[in-house]
């Protein structure tokens, strides 16, 4: 058999594997047990570029301040519903599923349609602040090719309109 012919072999069975790892939900990861609030601050952002996060501020030697900072969403006729906004929001996006919803907080998992890829997305209404932080992350990866930004943006885009 050829250099090529084994190579091709090689790079179609790998392919394979993967596929059948994400099908079986290898690839999603494992849902952190650190999620929620703690003294009014989400999870900080990852340490690699893979997470957006409106309290990344807070943070001011985190090594992704800079890339993780997205604006937090704004207050809509109170917190608590907005928050049911966002819900409504989400429940309509595919791979959406909430895992947690309270008067305050909403965490809700997105799953990647092929690669089964999953990304937990927390909001937090700030009641001191008035606005409804957000943190969306990727679980497993070191980036996320703006995933988490451009779906936080979505929303929040479906949320003014």
């Amino acid at each position: 058999m050829g250099l090529f012919k084994t190579t091709f072999l090689v790079l179609l069975l790998i392919a394979v594997a993967i596929s059948l790892a994400a099908q079986f939900g290898l690839l999603g990861g494992r849902m952190p047990n650190d999620l929620g609030t703690r003294d009014g601050r989400l999870k900080p952002p990852s340490m690699t570029p893979n997470s957006v996060s409106s309290q990344a501020g807070l943070y001011p030697d985190h090594p992704q301040k800079a890339y993780a900072q997205i604006d937090p969403f704004p207050v809509i006729e109170g917190g608590p519903q907005t928050l049911q906004r966002l819900r409504r929001i989400v429940e309509g996006m595919e791979g959406a599923k909430v895992v947690k919803a309270d008067p305050g907080y909403l965490h809700v998992q997105f799953t990647t349609r092929w690669m089964r890829f999953v990304d937990d997305c927390e909001f937090w209404f700030d009641p001191r602040a008035g606005v409804v932080h957000v943190r969306s992350a990727s679980r497993v990866g070191r980036k996320d090719f703006g995933v988490n930004r451009a779906r936080v943006e979505a929303i929040r885009a479906r949320l003014a309109g």
